[in-house]
């Protein structure tokens, strides 16, 4: 058997299936494959695990064999192994996307690896790492916390909480901590999954009757690293394994970090022994970032990659894309290839025309009271009626006065116009409410943080 001509081809294969699937998929379930053996119109596939080569089989075998035959032009077989030296679970540490490690605690001396392997293949991304992240003002908190929890996982921030809208960079902490972690102690047990892959890996230890399997592997860990804790709401046989699985680690002092959109007294639906749980540790907001931060997020990118750009167009675009780094950076990617394919250099010209519809040529329509409402109602699940009310809960409360807040400071209008549409209030008691929560915000940079997020929205 030759790898020559699978060498060849699998970059440009692995790009055709990034095209198909979701990023999360992708990343998940077709990243971490590697090619062993080609032979005529077959082809050797190894996964990291019995468990993963199952999933893939069942869910991904014809999507798999439809982009080898399409980019070796004729029927390809995949053939699905699996390295059985480095599937042993009480040996190594393997990654159901990121979900299976091998039992027990941190022995005082780590027992040494198998010549040659890692007792650790999480799938974390190489490029997200704390060197590679650019902190500002909005993410200064979450990058202390996250080397913190690196350097002493399980001892100080447990669970660690990140909160924030997309793109943020609360993936990029996660795995920078999976990173560090690693760094330090090879042979750590680091696991990384989404929560929507915690539920997926449940239901098919159900299916294949692996449950104990699955409480093993994802209960004997020594970090957890679970992203996008909001999708638990609502899904209450996934939040009873999770509560366990939090319980087994939490009790055994293994570090539990943990990222969402919003904190977990905002997530709908989800119980509240998790949300208490969740709020036993560090909860830590990272809000947008702001102009300078953008400049140097680009600049770091940009001096990553080599590109050739002018400080002109790269403060051009740090003014204008300003919602998340995820858009600042995929803008930045949109005009290099543009500059790559056409040949050209990149000049602001090039930059004003390409990014245009990024950019939002066009002066979009300006935000209005009933936006704010919009808001803050879907920010702290409070319906709009309710903050035309006279209820005067603690919540229902701090919710109204945000959006006086974000009515007087974001949508300019008059004290009076706002009072009339919160319900017939007085113009005193909009003042009093914008007094208040620039206050709060003035002494409190978690809240400064949520209410810049909501600020970002209505734009």
């Amino acid at each position: 058997m030759e790898m020559s001509p699978l060498t060849h081809y699998w970059d440009t294969i692995l790009e055709s299936l990034r095209l198909r699937v979701s990023q999360q998929t992708f990343e998940t379930w077709f990243h971490p494959l590697v090619p062993v053996a080609w032979a005529e119109d077959q082809v050797e596939i190894q996964c990291p695990n019995f468990f993963f080569k199952d999933w893939v089989s069942e869910h991904y075998q014809e999507t798999l064999e439809s982009a080898l035959g399409e980019h070796c032009g004729r029927p390809v077989r995949c053939v699905l192994s699996v390295d059985e030296q480095t599937d042993d679970p009480k040996e190594e540490l393997f990654d159901l996307a990121g979900a299976i490690a091998e039992p027990a605690g941190i022995p005082a001396e780590p027992a040494p690896a198998p010549a040659g392997k890692s007792n650790a293949r999480v799938y974390l991304n190489a490029d997200y790492t704390f060197d590679s992240f650019v902190m500002g003002e909005g993410s200064k908190m979450a990058h202390a916390a996250s080397i913190a929890v690196s350097e002493q996982p399980g001892r100080g921030y447990n669970p660690l909480f990140l909160h924030g809208g997309v793109g943020l960079g609360k993936t990029h902490l996660m795995h920078a901590i999976g990173h560090a972690v690693l760094a330090r102690n090879p042979h750590a047990r680091v696991c990384y999954v989404t929560a929507e892959q915690f539920m997926n890996d449940l239901i098919f230890s159900i299916q294949k009757n692996r449950t104990y399997e699955f409480k093993s592997e994802y209960r004997n860990v020594d970090v957890l690293l679970v992203d996008d804790v909001a999708f638990l709401a609502g899904k209450e046989s996934t939040q009873e394994e999770f509560f366990h699985t939090f319980n087994a680690l939490y009790n055994e002092n293994k570090q539990i970090v943990l990222t969402s959109d919003r904190p977990p007294k905002e997530i709908p639906t989800l119980e509240e022994r998790l949300r208490s749980r969740f709020e036993w540790g560090l909860m830590v907001n990272i809000a947008p970032p702001d102009l300078e931060t953008r400049i140097a997020i680009l600049k770091k990118k940009v001096e990553t990659n080599g590109i050739y750009i002018s400080d002109e167009c790269v403060e051009f675009i740090a003014a204008n894309v300003t919602s998340n780094i995820r858009k600042l950076e995929g803008a930045l990617i949109k005009l290099q290839a543009f500059a790559s394919l056409t040949r050209c250099e990149i000049s602001l010209e090039m930059a004003k025309e390409v990014l245009s519809s990024v950019l939002q040529a066009s002066p979009s329509r300006a935000a209005t009271i009933a936006d704010a409402m919009k808001v803050v109602s879907d920010h702290f699940s409070v319906p709009i009626d309710q903050l035309k009310s006279k209820r005067r809960t603690q919540d229902l409360a701090l919710a109204r006065q945000v959006g006086m807040y974000l009515a007087r400071e974001k949508v300019g209008a008059p004290f009076e116009k706002i009072g009339r549409v919160f319900g017939n209030r007085d113009h005193t008691t909009v003042m009093h409410a914008v007094k208040k929560i620039q206050a709060k915000m003035d002494g409190d940079p978690y809240f400064r943080g949520v209410v810049k997020d909501l600020v970002e929205r209505l734009n």
